[in-house]
């Protein structure tokens, strides 16, 4: 049956997972639950997950730190905390350095499903867009270097004949790279190209 995402919930108090386990099932989510970042740190394959929810004080390493380590690890999940009021300076801190949102106790439900709803929806449109860039840095590194030399030009809204005067070969030629182009890339136009070439360097 299709859900809605997967949440790792990070809390030291066991009552605390459990309720927020039963509130995310019924909302449709499923969830994986750890007593601490430590238990979540020492795991060798930690699961794939499509939001973070931690709270920002627990013994050992706390949800700063977790959440520091999780950007060092090259993890783009985001992070939801759930902090106490004396811990509003500390997660308005985080969200500073990337975390998605942040929720005092006591919280509503419907607000944290809210959250957690809208950042899975937007982690999911960030992996799509990751992986079209994927597939288009692979097909550009398909292309000759003179195939790049064109479509670089092409891009640049130059003409074959102008291509050829710079590029010191006949507009023939540059036909045939084009089409070539054209056809590795997957582009039915040159405005299609032009996204391609856009959206690839833009994500550098």
């Amino acid at each position: 049956m299709r859900h809605n995402g997967w949440v790792c919930i990070i809390d030291d108090d066991e009552a605390v997972r459990e309720s927020l386990r039963l509130l995310l099932f019924a909302s449709g989510f499923k969830s994986v639950q750890f007593e601490s970042a430590d238990a979540y740190l020492a795991l060798d394959d930690p699961p794939e997950v499509d939001v973070f929810l931690l709270d920002i004080r627990m013994p050992g390493t706390d949800g700063m730190e977790l959440h520091r380590q999780l950007i060092d690890r090259g993890s783009r999940a985001p992070v939801i905390f759930i902090t106490g009021h004396g811990d509003i300076p500390l997660a308005v801190s985080a969200m500073h350095h990337g975390a998605r949102d942040f929720l005092t106790k006591p919280f509503e439900e419907g607000e944290l499903v809210s959250k957690i709803t809208v950042a899975v929806r937007e982690f999911r449109e960030l992996r799509r867009e990751l992986g079209e860039v994927a597939r288009l840095r692979a097909r550009l590194e398909r292309l000759t270097p003179r195939e790049s030399e064109v479509m670089s030009r092409i891009v640049g809204g130059l003409s074959n004949k102008q291509i050829a005067r710079d590029l010191g070969i006949s507009p023939r030629t540059v036909e045939i790279h084009r089409s070539r182009v054209m056809e590795k890339m997957q582009a039915d136009s040159v405005a299609a190209l032009v996204h391609m070439v856009s959206l690839a360097e833009a994500s550098d």
